[in-house]
């Protein structure tokens, strides 16, 4: 169990990573794997292949606690691999629906790592269970590789190209073939990032760029929407079997998701988020004592709203860095002691003045609610609250683990019922507009994926999914 049940925070589906044909890969794809951690925490694995054939290892929990120095000797070689960290957002949280997901198929082998929502993947799953297909995990990326190996028949270029015209959704794969071949994939919206890297000579595929820089890679660029790269001895070359469609990103990796050194859509991280913050202050002032983050998601909001306020920036809440994942949990009566391990106030900062507070989302509002009344027990006298982003009003289908309309606070409650929910002086989000112009990304209103926000879903979603969506709005 995750101490992070408790954080009032979205989750998002997977990080992957692929390297082609290294004597350290495995090794260099658990360090891959290791920058992305912030990803996905439920689960890792690395698949490597070596003699036509591919090996792999997997378990549940951190990439730290499924890997250690004799797992990755015994995965060691001359060698293409690929990686995954996941969280569970299609599929249960089990060590069988761990990736990266391996199958052998007319004496070949071929493994994936899948990073995002198939939201056709009933239907798919359903046709292909009719025509005799077995499945052993409850997984949509696993939808990916049945459709692939039946159309191998047609060649490899054209298996993959007939595959990914049937797939609906947000995905952005990386597929490891006994042959070495590793091949990146990303969906004709470009709804989750991958990148493409250089070591030395070597060839890498990761989610963000902070993983190439873990590894002193060159960038090289981010793969198109729509775009398949196949890395292979002759090089890289890539091939697009897509027709042309509008690209929406998905603007929570902006806010949330990605890490604050990556770069994303062009874009660097870190200074997009200061941006939202110095947009925030011009759209919500007020006149405070100082201004604070709920560590560690906050924090560059919030100094941008404090250079663009004139207002001293303070870490008045100090965050425990070593609680990482707990098995023993709290009583009843220690209910909110979880939370209390990982954030700590400073008494003297706070008592008796009136603070901003700054935040990049509130989804369910639990673990806000107790922070802000460990504040008020503090003697704080006025907490104003302001969010980097707008209301959390809809669900997700393309890989965020809010999927139900009732699971978002902002959805059932109003602006001034949820100040009385929180306890708080004055409660302002930012604006759709704010957070879009201040991206920097040309023409933002139709570049990226909003659904959360306005409910203006850019790809459908099938039967099973439509219906649970709609008894929650």
């Amino acid at each position: 169990m995750f101490d992070d049940q408790f954080e009032d925070k979205p989750r998002e589906a997977c990080g992957i990573f692929g390297i082609f044909r290294h004597p350290e890969a495995a090794r260099l794809t658990y360090f891959g794997l290791y920058a992305l951690q912030h990803r996905g925490q439920e689960s890792a694995g690395i698949a490597v292949v070596r003699d036509e054939h591919i090996d792999c290892h997997k378990g549940m929990g951190l990439v730290p606690e499924v890997f250690n120095d004799r797992i990755l000797s015994s995965l060691e070689g001359d060698c293409s691999a690929i990686g995954h960290v996941r969280y569970s957002t299609t599929g249960d949280s089990v060590v069988t629906n761990a990736q990266p997901f391996v199958v052998n198929h007319s004496g070949k082998s071929y493994g994936v790592a899948h990073n995002g929502n198939l939201t056709n993947a009933h239907t798919l799953k359903r046709e292909l269970e009719e025509e005799g297909s077995i499945f052993q995990t409850t997984m949509d990326s696993e939808v990916f590789l049945h459709l692939f190996v039946k159309n191998l028949k047609h060649g490899f270029e054209e298996a993959l190209s007939n595959t990914v015209r049937r797939l609906q959704g947000a995905y952005s794969f990386i597929v490891l073939t006994s042959r070495g071949e590793v091949v990146g994939i990303k969906d004709p919206n470009g709804f989750r990032p991958l990148c493409l890297g250089r070591l030395n000579g070597n060839y890498i595929l990761a989610s963000e760029t902070c993983a190439l820089d873990l590894l002193d890679a060159q960038f090289i660029r981010e793969l198109d929407p729509g775009e398949i790269v196949i890395i292979d001895g002759d090089g890289v070359r890539s091939i697009t079997p897509h027709e042309k469609t509008q690209r929406t990103f998905c603007i929570f990796e902006y806010i949330y998701f990605a890490r604050p050194d990556s770069t994303i859509y062009g874009k660097n991280v870190y200074m997009t988020r200061k941006a939202h913050g110095r947009r925030l202050a011009q759209e919500a002032p007020v006149n405070a004592d100082l201004v604070m983050p709920f560590p560690d998601s906050g924090n560059y909001a919030a100094l941008g709203y404090a250079e663009e306020a004139g207002l001293p920036f303070d870490l008045a809440m100090i965050r425990n860095h070593y609680v990482g994942r707990t098995f023993i949990q709290p009583s009843q009566s220690m209910r909110d002691f979880s939370v209390r391990m990982k954030l700590n106030p400073v008494r003297e900062l706070l008592a008796g003045k009136e603070i901003i507070i700054i935040e990049d989302s509130i989804i369910r509002g639990t673990t806000s609610k107790t922070r802000i009344k460990t504040l008020r027990d503090l003697g704080v006298k006025r907490i104003h609250m302001r969010i980097s982003c707008p209301p959390h009003r809809f669900p997700c289908h393309y890989g965020i683990d809010f999927s139900t309309k009732g699971e978002l606070i902002a959805a059932t409650k109003t602006i001034r019922e949820l100040e009385s929910y929180l306890n708080l002086d004055s409660l302002h989000y930012l604006s759709l507009e704010g957070l879009l112009e201040s991206t920097g990304v040309e023409f933002p209103e139709k570049n990226f994926c909003k659904a959360c926000f306005d409910g203006c879903y850019p790809v459908s979603f099938d039967a099973e999914i439509s219906k649970a969506c709609l008894e929650n709005r």
